[in-house]
């Protein structure tokens, strides 16, 4: 059985140490035949740097390392080519006289490796001029020049305006040579994660084509369930694969939907113990530090419907946060919906990792509950799943009693509706229930509806002054459920809650099937 390469990004190891390999050399040999010049955003750890690294290999004809791969008897190895390799991902850089710093060491490794010397006179934007043309000369080919987290100075400031304002001015600046040296350019490929506007930031490089959301490139990062079922049999035998397909899959780029590979990777080697790995990664606290910035009604981040000037419009000065979720990989797309006039998108969390995850970071941002929540939580799955209605009200009224009164200092989070709504619905989110936020019928729109098993719950919330009961009448009087007769259990939960008291004033439930 051939080993997992786990955080394991050089492509020439994989295949010389018999690490498990996807072959992604039938998309190389189309994009490279296709185009010149690529732009691709995907989330972190999502293999951008082993597709680049791969790359490297085919455009320096090392022909023995794809023995038995799609490319091996189409491309022509007797051509080679420089390949000048750019990697920012190493390292957090906070200072302009960092970044330089490690420009400089970058394009240092560059000199080693093509045996061209830079004057020591010459700044880190002239001394890449210098090594490409150079390369042209030397080995009288045109060069490659891969990127990769291209973005990833501007990110690790991206709460701090000025610095990521100055790591963006700096970064376009380098990149402007790409532009100015076209003759000597055989082929150029750039990833990151966030997809930066190509005005601020790749100026004149309007050759540059996002290839993102691109059909015939929708598999190129990522692994498929067929590469599951295929490429990874022997690892995955007794692995129930409708829970895997769960937990880990449905990132949607208009290929197949694909699994983040550092998920499958470690679930097999953690003998298929179903865990958050990719995201207990990252490091997401930019989210709570946007969320602060206005009052986000945190259920419409599901089924949230984009257009594709939101999904693209990424700057320092203009970050939208759903764009943000989207190019991070915390939302996906479900649907394309084309329009007279447009394209609009329809985003999700694209599994149930993510699901929890990021509900868990919510219920943390709207409530302050960090350590209290698991509790919480326990308690209210527990009761839907009896189901136990009574207790799942003293279960909700516990948690907002329980939410600390400095959690809404300098916040009017508690004056909106939304934000009671947000409150429940992060915490089903973060257990696990298949939720719908904002569900539509034919005669309106509820709140919420939550399939747990063989059941559904229709929530309503109310914000008032007094006990109505309004909430479960509109329920029942837009009959909100017919669109649930296939459920063997439907139960009607109307809430109301106060300003002042900060909880639950109203609560009624009703079993309809």
């Amino acid at each position: 059985m051939k080993k997992l390469p786990i955080g394991i990004q050089t492509f020439s190891d994989i295949i010389k140490e018999g690490f498990v390999y996807v072959d992604k050399t039938k998309i190389a040999y189309n994009l490279i035949n296709n185009g010149r010049y690529y732009f691709l955003s995907r989330p972190r750890r999502f293999g951008k740097s082993l597709f680049l690294d791969t790359l490297k290999e085919i455009f320096e004809g090392n022909k023995e390392l794809f023995k038995g791969l799609y490319i091996y008897d189409k491309w022509d190895w007797e051509v080679k080519y420089p390949v000048l390799r750019v990697s920012l991902g190493s390292g957090v850089i906070k200072t302009i006289e960092k970044l330089q710093h490690q420009l400089k060491s970058i394009l240092g490794d560059i000199e080693e490796d093509l045996v061209i010397e830079c004057k020591k006179s010459l700044n880190v934007k002239d001394c890449f001029k210098y090594i490409i043309k150079e390369s042209y000369k030397k080995y009288n080919q045109k060069v490659v020049i891969l990127i990769d987290e291209y973005d990833k100075p501007i990110l690790d400031n991206i709460t701090d305006k000025d610095v990521a304002r100055q790591m963006r001015d700096a970064m376009k600046d380098f990149y402007g040579i790409i532009k100015d040296n076209d003759a000597y350019i055989q082929f150029v490929f750039i990833t990151g994660v966030s997809k930066f506007s190509k005005m601020n930031l790749f100026s004149g490089l309007n050759n540059l084509e996002d290839i993102t959301l691109h059909p015939d490139y929708g598999n190129i990062c990522g692994y498929t369930h067929n590469d599951l079922l295929t490429v990874f049999s022997e690892h995955l035998q007794g692995a129930d694969m409708d829970k895997v397909k769960l937990w880990y899959n449905g990132y949607n780029y208009f290929g197949d939907k694909v699994y983040n590979p550092f998920d499958i990777l470690l679930f097999i080697s953690n003998k298929f113990e179903f865990s958050n790995y990719w995201w207990e990664t990252g490091n997401p606290s930019f989210l709570i530090d946007m969320l602060k910035t206005r009052n986000y009604y945190i259920p419409e981040l599901e089924n949230f419907i984009a257009s594709k000037e939101i999904l693209n419009t990424f700057d320092v000065e203009r970050i939208e946060l759903v764009a943000l979720l989207w190019q991070t990989g915390y939302l996906t797309i479900t649907e394309k919906i084309p329009t007279g006039f447009s394209i609009k998108y329809k985003l999700k969390t694209p599994n149930k990792e993510v699901q929890t995850s990021l509900n868990n970071l919510f219920i943390n941002y709207l409530t302050g509950q960090v350590t209290e929540k698991l509790k919480y939580q326990d308690k209210i799955y527990n009761m839907l799943d009896k189901p136990d209605l009574d207790g799942f009200r003293d279960a909700l009224f516990t948690v907002f009693a329980s939410i600390s009164y400095t959690n809404f200092i300098n916040s009017k989070l508690f004056e909106y509706e939304g934000y009671y709504g947000s409150v429940v619905y992060a915490y089903l989110a973060s257990i696990g229930l298949d939720i719908i936020p904002e569900d539509i019928t034919n005669l309106g729109r509820m709140d919420l509806s939550a399939k747990l098993e063989d059941k559904v719950f229709i929530f309503e919330f109310k914000l008032t002054e007094k006990a109505t009961g309004n909430a479960l009448r509109q329920i029942k009087e837009k009959r909100y459920f017919e669109k649930y007769q296939d459920f063997d259990n439907i139960y009607l939960i109307g809430i109301e809650f106060s300003r002042e008291k900060r909880n639950i004033i109203g609560y009624e439930w009703e079993k309809i099937k």
